[in-house]
């Protein structure tokens, strides 16, 4: 990893995603529940996310009690955690295993009785979803899933203990570029012989998981890709979301601007982040809309930033010659 004043954050897919016959309000109460998780308000995003389920008669989204299950485990609320989880994994048939160990925001309920056997029902529906599945293949990716994920999960924990230029924060870029090399290894393997599997032949977690280590390969490794994603969407064997995210890495990659802003930079001496070069900003949201991305404010709200394209491209050429 080269030692610049900026560095290059993850590209976090977010799609696009409304329930049929759900009341404007409750998306309206969601929205402003994952702007308060997003600020770190979790205390206050739990219960916008619990006004949002009263407006249809208590019943939620998956994504959204999940998120509602998250905001309660940052404050500690175990009963209100537990009850969104059990609502999810016996009446929607949850099955993301490879995320929910692995998802930080959850860590305070691995000591909490309730949590193995929770793991076990989950566990058991992804098995049931997985019956007609090439299950070797689901296997060697679901392990990859988890190694991808563990690693950089633990990033901002180490940064923000030891600091972003720390030894043990180079240690740490160190240990996932090793995982990262041998789990390379193991899904070129597969694209080169099967081609890009769709959720029909490995789950929707395993096709997830192909794109994730080429998103997190060498440049020359997503060219080489790039076309056969490119396929594998018009073929309905990857997400178009997705698609647009590897297109932004290998835009930036080449010297390009990206077309979807889906790559942030920060400022390590500042600590601020900004979209890393752009092109066109002012049609982001149209493109963004185009492959199923919330608008560009939205997604830019993670970092609790502001999107204004005027102000952007003003600062543009600016923070393209520090970058460099």
């Amino acid at each position: 990893m080269k030692k610049t004043l900026f560095a290059t954050l993850l590209g976090l897919n977010i799609t696009i995603s409304y329930g049929q016959n759900l009341p404007k309000e409750y998306f309206m109460l969601i929205k402003k529940a994952d702007s308060l998780y997003n600020a770190r308000d979790y205390k206050n995003s739990a219960y916008k996310y619990s006004e949002a389920f009263r407006t249809n008669n208590w019943k939620g989204l998956t994504n959204d009690r999940y998120k509602a299950a998250c905001s309660w485990a940052m404050i500690s609320v175990a009963d209100s955690v537990f009850f969104q989880l059990t609502k999810i994994v016996s009446e929607e048939n949850y099955a993301n295993y490879g995320h929910i160990i692995t998802d930080p925001d959850l860590n305070s309920l691995h000591n909490d009785n309730r949590w193995k056997p929770l793991l076990e029902k989950i566990k058991q529906n992804k098995d049931k979803s997985e019956a007609n599945l090439n299950r070797p293949l689901v296997a060697i990716l679901d392990s990859i899933y988890i190694e991808d994920q563990k690693s950089r999960q633990q990033i901002d924990a180490i940064g923000k203990k030891y600091g972003w230029d720390s030894k043990e924060m180079q240690d740490h870029w160190k240990l996932i570029n090793e995982k990262d090399s041998k789990n390379l290894i193991k899904v070129k393997s597969i694209l080169d012989k099967h081609g890009w599997l769709g959720p029909d032949s490995v789950g929707k977690q395993g096709n997830s998981t192909i794109f994730l280590v080429i998103q997190h390969a060498d440049l020359g490794t997503q060219e080489k890709y790039l076309p056969m994603m490119r396929e594998a969407v018009k073929n309905g064997k990857a997400q178009i979301s997705n698609l647009a995210l590897l297109e932004d890495r290998v835009a930036l990659g080449q010297g390009k601007r990206q077309i979807y802003g889906s790559q942030i930079g920060q400022n390590r001496e500042t600590q601020t982040y900004f979209v890393l070069p752009l092109a066109d900003p002012d049609n982001v949201d149209k493109r963004r809309a185009e492959v199923g991305l919330e608008p560009l404010s939205e997604y830019l709200n993670r970092w609790q930033m502001k999107w204004n394209p005027v102000l952007y491209k003003k600062d543009l050429e600016k923070n393209e010659g520090k970058i460099k």
